[in-house]
This record gives C-alpha cells, sequence and structure tokens, in this order.
C-alpha cells in the first residue's frame, strides 16, 4: 500500500528553504565594465564627448567673440581708470579724464560694432574701396606741416580740436583688410590667384605705400602690425612657401635696415630682458613694466593699489597696461586677459576655415591676424621678450583711435559668424514668430482647417 505523506511526517524530505539566493559577487576591481560602465574613464570620456558636442554647435563661434570682446573693453575700461588716475592728477585734470574719453569712445565703438554685426557681407565689401582712399587721404594730411600732430617723435596725429586727436594709420589696417579681402575674392572668381603677379599686384604696392605712410610719422609699431596684417593675407589666399618666405625676408631686410639706422630703435632692441636700468637709464620703462609684473604675485596687490603707476612707469594707461594689471590683479588676472584673447583668435579662426565664402575666409583671416599679432607684441613687449615697439593692447589700452577700428573689427567677425548656414538656422529658430513656435502655429492652423472640411473629403 503507497504511504502518503503528510504534514509533520517524519519520513518526508525535509522543505526548501524559502527567499532568493544571493548570487556570489565578483570583486569590485574584477568586475565587467558595459559600454555604460561607470567607471571614472567612462565618465571622463562622457564629459569630453558632452564638451565637444558643446563645442562644435553652430553658435560657438559667435558668442565667443562677442563675449571674450565685450569682456576685454570691459576689463580694458576698468584698468584704464585705475593705471590713469594717477597721470591725470599729475596733470591737474579729474582723476577720470582719461576714463571718460575711452568711456565715449567704447560707446561710440558699441554703436560701430552693432552696425558692422547687422551689415551684410555686400555692403562691407562695397566700404572696402572707399575706406581705403579716405584713410591713404587722412594719412598722407597728417605729413601737412600745421595739421599733422607730433607726439612722443611720431607724428602720426590729426588734432579734431580740444582734447580729441585721430590717428589715421589705425584706420589703415581696417581699411588694408577690408580692401585686400575684396581684391582677393574679386580675383579668387576668376581663377587668377595662381598666378604670382595677380597675388602679389595691387595688393604688395598699396600695402608698401600704407607702410611708407606710417614710417615717414615714425611709427615703426604700427607699420609691424600692418606689415603682419599682409602676411595674414597672403598666407589664407594660399601664397606658395617660396613666395611667402621671399616677401618675409624682404621685410626683415628693410625692418633691420630701419632699426640700425635710429639710435633710439636700437635702445630698444637692447632692452630685451633687461634686468638694469643701464647707465643712463635706457631700460627704464622696460625693467619697470617687470618690476609691476613680479610684484603682483598670485592674486595682485588689488585694484587701484598699484606703486609704479606713480610716475614710475611711463605709459602705464596705454602700452603698459598690462604690466599694471598684472600688478594689481597678479597672475590670475593676466591668465584671463590671454585666455579672451585666445578665445577670440580661435573664434576668428574657426569663422574662417567653416566659410565658403572667400571674400568673409580672407577678411575673418586678416582681423584675426591684426588682432592676435598686436596682442602678441605688445604683451611680449610687456613680458620682456620683444622690443617695445608702442603699440597698444587691442580694445584694453587706452586710446580711441585704436579702439573704434578694433571695435568695429569685431563686428565684422560676429557678423560673419552670424552668416555662417548653420548659424542662420539657429538664430532663425530662436526669433519670435520663427522655428518651432511657428511650426506649431501652422500645425493647429491645418487641425482646424482639416475640422471644417466635410468628413469624405480629404
Amino acid at each position: 500500500m503507497q504511504r502518503v505523506a503528510v504534514d509533520g511526517d517524519r519520513g518526508s524530505s525535509p522543505p526548501k528553504p524559502r527567499g532568493r539566493r544571493r548570487p556570489v559577487r565578483a570583486p569590485r576591481f574584477s568586475r565587467p565594465r558595459g559600454p555604460s560602465g561607470r567607471g571614472p574613464l567612462e565618465r571622463y570620456r562622457r564629459n569630453y564627448r558632452q564638451l565637444k558636442r558643446t563645442w562644435d554647435r553652430p553658435l560657438t563661434a559667435y558668442y565667443l567673440i562677442f563675449g571674450s570682446g565685450l569682456l576685454i573693453t570691459v576689463l580694458g575700461l576698468i584698468m584704464v581708470y585705475s593705471a590713469s588716475m594717477i597721470k591725470a592728477l599729475q596733470l591737474g585734470l579729474s582723476a577720470s579724464y582719461f576714463f571718460q574719453k575711452q568711456f565715449l569712445a567704447a560707446a561710440i565703438g558699441a554703436v560701430l560694432l552693432l552696425a558692422a554685426a547687422r551689415m551684410p557681407v555686400k555692403l562691407h565689401r562695397a566700404l572696402a574701396y572707399p575706406a581705403l582712399a579716405a584713410t591713404v587721404f587722412l594719412m598722407a594730411l597728417v605729413q601737412v606741416p600745421g595739421i599733422g600732430v607730433s607726439i612722443n617723435g611720431n607724428q602720426n596725429w590729426i588734432s579734431l580740436g580740444g582734447p580729441f586727436m585721430l590717428q589715421p594709420s589705425e584706420f589703415g589696417k581696417l581699411a588694408l583688410i577690408l580692401w585686400g579681402a575684396d581684391l582677393l575674392a574679386r580675383k579668387g572668381d576668376k581663377q587668377l590667384l595662381s598666378q604670382w603677379k595677380h597675388l602679389l599686384v595691387p595688393l604688395v604696392p598699396v600695402a608698401f605705400l600704407l607702410l611708407g605712410l606710417i614710417m615717414l610719422g615714425g611709427d615703426m609699431g604700427t607699420a609691424i602690425v600692418l606689415t603682419a596684417i599682409l602676411f595674414g593675407l597672403l598666407w589664407v589666399a594660399g601664397a606658395p612657401t617660396r613666395l611667402f618666405a621671399g616677401v618675409l625676408g624682404l621685410a626683415a631686410v628693410v625692418g633691420a635696415v630701419l632699426i640700425k639706422t635710429s639710435p633710439h630703435r636700437m635702445e630698444r632692441l637692447a632692452c630685451i630682458g633687461a634686468t638694469d636700468l643701464g647707465p643712463e637709464g635706457d631700460c627704464w620703462q622696460a625693467v619697470h613694466g617687470i618690476f609691476a609684473l613680479a610684484s603682483g604675485g598670485w592674486f595682485g596687490s588689488g585694484l587701484g593699489a598699484s606703486v609704479e603707476k606713480w610716475g614710475q612707469l611711463p605709459e602705464a594707461h596705454t602700452d603698459f597696461i598690462f604690466a599694471i594689471t598684472g600688478e594689481e590683479l597678479g597672475l590670475a588676472g593676466t591668465l584671463s586677459v590671454l585666455a579672451l584673447f585666445a578665445a577670440l583668435g580661435y573664434a576668428g579662426i574657426r569663422v574662417a576655415g567653416r566659410t565658403e565664402d572667400p571674400f568673409v575666409r580672407y577678411a575673418a583671416g586678416g582681423v584675426t591676424t591684426w588682432i592676435t599679432a598686436q596682442a602678441v607684441i605688445n604683451i611680449g613687449a610687456v613680458l620682456g621678450l620683444l622690443p617695445i615697439a608702442g603699440v597698444p593692447l587691442p580694445l584694453f589700452s587706452y586710446g580711441g583711435s585704436a579702439l573704434l577700428p578694433t571695435m568695429f573689427a569685431v563686428g565684422l567677425l560676429i557678423a560673419f559668424a552670424r552668416e555662417e548656414p548653420a548659424a542662420r538656422a539657429a538664430l532663425a529658430m530662436r526669433r519670435p514668430g520663427t522655428g518651432w513656435k511657428r511650426a506649431g502655429l501652422r500645425w493647429k492652423s491645418m487641425r482646424r482647417r482639416d475640422k471644417k472640411r466635410p468628413s469624405g473629403e480629404r
């Protein structure tokens, strides 16, 4: 007879334990990681991909140009006020005298920047020849006795009445860029840039004309910047290496002759890397610029607390404002300024590299070369790595004649960044009545239209 197991029967098999058994887990260091693992290396890769996607957005160059240009200008206004107040008081003027003039120039420059940013590319090209003709006329007018004004041995100024003066050579940089970009674009459309004579003529002769007018006034620093702009245009236009090296060699020979024949320029050349004032104080400005930077430390002595601006450092609010920035804001302040210029230069190169319009490519390359080269020359002189050339720091130093064309040039870059097809589409999506909102309204109106139709009509 078959035995039936009942509850409580000792002869039956023991019941199985209830509940889930915990699986044996591998050690933490040997646990496999999937494609979406949580390890630190995977987090770094994910953050890198996210940063790359953000960096590659269509409006990145637009925001970089606008943001860096605005921050450099605002910080420059603050440092102009701090660096120039002692100089103004020594001259018997109000402490904010130089700041007020610079603020007025910045306000006018902001209008020019917005106008340039809103102008179409065709209008920029239409301004090329009139701008060049007006600049050559004003630069020639500087050499007329009774009209031109000499400052620090350089006759490059025209008096506008009262305390206002104009330096036409600063506008010559912008005129050369616009005219040169339009000329190269026209020749590129006709497939003429592969020939040396069309690549050099009349671009190089006109550039030499501007250089000659500048050197008549003795301003070699501006001539160096203008030469850098010429090289930038030739480089972006695809000049052969032999041709580029030949023009560069010729410019080096001419520059060496001009420096050798001028005792003042030879003194500046001898002050590169100097740590001693010299027997007659020839390197006074270069050495005190180093003193200002060295005394700033990591975070500076505080805004307005500079010692060198009390008469020790000449041109504290113009050519050597970067030294005062290092003394008052320290290494953190100077590195911030360098980072802003680096961002502006990168954005300019990005605009020039992504556009399909040859005029935009040449103009953006010329503006980027101008701002970057002038910043390198100014900062290199303050650091003692280059001879003192007497050029201001773009958008930063005191000087309305230098600020106005530079802000217009930044507006050019903004306009070119807006003209990229992807950037234009992204901006159109943000306008009221366009983009998704407009698409949503259209979809709703179609639904209403469908409701009014008869049931059998499609």
